[in-house]
């Protein structure tokens, strides 16, 4: 989780879906490696994460098919939209996730983009997928804690 005031950080991304299909486990804060195109395109709030996530590879972590817009005031230099990006986690974070993900079930995903301090850092969870019967609970709790909210509201009025 971020370890920084929120005066420093500015929400680039999110990626509310993901809340929605998965259970969160564990979360961890990476560092990103962008282009100089690519932190521009970010600064502009230009990220899509939803179809994120992240694979281990060589004992690297890499977020793969997230996309950043090109930079509209680049040249021929600019970056690929959806090119794999190295995530920048510490060697034992990364055997952490690497261990999780072997079992079955198990993925991690980007739950949001964020600048701290001028850098890019990409919240990653650690989750397990929900099933259609799962995502269907949580609609109709949603719905009945709104309806609670509302005659708790009207109830106030009279």
């Amino acid at each position: 989780m971020s370890r920084h005031s929120d005066g420093d950080v500015k929400t680039v991304a999110s990626n509310r879906k993901a809340l929605f299909d998965y259970f969160i486990e564990d979360k961890f804060e990476a560092g990103i490696a962008l282009t100089g195109t690519e932190i521009k395109s970010a600064r502009a709030g230009r990220v899509n994460l939803r179809d994120g996530f992240v694979l281990i590879r060589n004992g690297e972590a890499w977020l793969v098919n997230v996309h950043i817009s090109p930079y509209d005031f680049g040249n021929r230099e600019n970056h690929e939209p959806r090119r794999e990006r190295r995530l920048l986690l510490h060697r034992q974070e990364i055997r952490k996730l690497q261990s999780k993900v072997s079992e079955r079930g198990w993925t991690v995903v980007p739950l949001d983009m964020h600048l701290v301090k001028g850098r890019a850092k990409v919240e990653i969870a650690l989750v397990r997928g929900k099933r259609q019967y799962d995502r269907k609970d949580a609609v109709a709790e949603r719905d009945a804690d709104r309806e609670l909210r509302r005659q708790l509201k009207d109830q106030d009025w009279n």
